[in-house]
């Protein structure tokens, strides 16, 4: 059995599955098969294992699921691939085949439901990996940070991190030779996830993404031209094999498998007394005047329903671009779609909502802030903005001067929203640390050496 040419990838993970993304390779003569088992750590037998026969159509990869784990339960675990000259072969059959495990193995979590548990989350995102034309430009710079973090999981095991966006950049160096077919793009995502340090980190934290434009194109849609719908297309599929296929916006089938059919993109998911939405801000936009919003109908209903049902201690919101603050340029965040933001902000405050936090990206600088109402004395919400993960000397960082702190974000009937930064902007290669314990959210921003830069501290009632 072979290695993972990527992965493993440890995704969603509840207090009794685990979701694990694993790819082999082609082989024109052979069927392939990819397989896992696993143990509670400390035993020394192993499970049957799973199985999988892998395509093409998934660029040779599939996500494998762990079922009947227990809660808060240290696991180990193995992944390969493997070829058999019996193309009659299923994911059953191939159970009965000797198999030779890869000497490596992995360890992991499940999750706990015990409430008030400390819990730790990372986020970030804009991650710029140059790869254009099949030649990798120092790939090893937008590694290095995720040695940091894996340090720090190292001292403090993480429950997850939380990747906001521009986890590639299909469009890098669009001007002069873009990448617009599938297979140039996935090679993209392979280049971007065999890196030693991000793989290491994935194969045993739960990792959660989402996407946002360089995942197809600069400020997509608004830069959409009348020949991009092959380019969407091959990006879109790409990104569902790599970043969506182990989260939690595929379902379960009955035999436990993931259900290919997916129907949307955004994704809510709980961990403990702590909830998570990730919105989808990229491919539901409507642009036109009449109509303009950032979100679907379906989506908006799903993020205000679940903002009022949530009982979680704190209930963060994933939105790749800004939320909030505003910046003084440009209308690729919220700030182009305020009808809708209004609608977000009045759920949370005429239901008085609490403890609800934004997790942003996109801006390539860092932050925290808080809005506060001008008629509802006990309306706070709150934002992080964590980004980028690696820059490139093509884009600028963001400063204080980029975004507005003087002026209200909103006005509502008589009622006023307004921004206040509550840390300074953090303007060089970055990562969050979100640490829940008692009655506070810390946030230390670290920088790509894993020395903490900034921090703030967020109250929670």
């Amino acid at each position: 059995m072979n290695r993972p040419t990527v992965g493993p990838v440890l995704g969603y993970t509840t207090t009794h599955n685990a979701r694990i993304f694993v790819r082999g390779a082609p082989d024109k003569n052979n069927a392939v098969f990819a397989g896992i088992r696993h143990r509670k750590v400390g035993q020394s037998q192993w499970s049957a294992g799973v199985y999988s026969r892998l395509s093409p159509e998934f660029d040779m990869s599939d996500t494998l699921v762990l079922n009947g784990l227990s809660a808060d339960t240290r696991y180990e675990y193995q992944a390969g691939w493997f070829t058999t000259t019996r193309h009659d072969h299923t994911p059953e059959t191939v159970k009965k085949i000797p198999l030779q495990w890869p000497a490596y193995f992995y360890t992991f979590k499940t999750t706990s439901s015990k409430p008030g548990r400390v819990r730790r989350y990372v986020v970030g995102s804009c991650r710029y990996l140059r790869l254009t034309g099949g030649i990798a430009s120092a790939p090893e710079l937008g590694d290095e940070i995720f040695s940091s973090i894996s340090a720090l999981n190292r001292q403090r095991p993480l429950d997850a991190v939380v990747m906001t966006g521009d986890q590639v950049y299909v469009d890098d160096l669009n001007f002069l030779l873009p990448d617009r077919e599938y297979t140039a793009i996935s090679e993209k995502y392979q280049a971007a996830f065999s890196q030693p340090y991000i793989r290491n980190l994935m194969a045993g934290t739960p990792t959660y993404m989402i996407l946002d434009d360089h995942e197809i194109e600069d400020n997509w849609p608004a830069n959409r031209g009348s020949d991009d719908r092959a380019l969407y297309n091959n990006a879109m599929t790409a990104y569902e094999i790599y970043q969506c296929s182990h989260g939690p916006a595929h379902d379960l089938l009955p035999d436990g498998r993931i259900n290919r059919d997916l129907r949307r993109y955004w994704y809510w998911f709980a961990d403990g007394d702590i909830d998570w939405f990730v919105m989808d801000c990229r491919t539901e936009r409507n642009l036109s005047a009449n109509a303009k919003s950032m979100i679907g109908t379906e989506q908006e209903y799903a993020l205000r329903k679940w903002l009022i049902n949530s009982t979680a201690k704190v209930k963060f919101i994933v939105s790749s671009v800004l939320f909030m603050p505003d910046q003084q340029h440009g209308d690729d965040a919220w700030k182009a779609f305020t009808a809708q933001r209004n609608r977000i902000l009045e759920t949370i405050r005429s239901n008085a909502i609490k403890n609800v936090v934004f997790v942003s990206g996109d801006i390539h600088g860092s932050l925290t802030c808080q809005l506060t109402h001008s008629k509802s004395p006990g309306f706070v919400v709150h934002s992080v903005v964590s980004s980028p993960l690696c820059n490139t000397r093509l884009l600028t960082y963001a400063s204080a001067s980029d975004l507005i702190f003087n002026a209200p974000l909103t006005t509502v009937g008589t009622g006023t929203y307004s921004p206040r930064l509550t840390s300074r902007v953090v303007s060089e290669d970055n990562f969050a640390c979100l640490t829940i314990e008692g009655k506070q959210l810390k946030v230390d921003f670290h920088n790509k050496k894993g020395r903490i830069i900034e921090s703030a501290i967020i109250a929670l009632t």
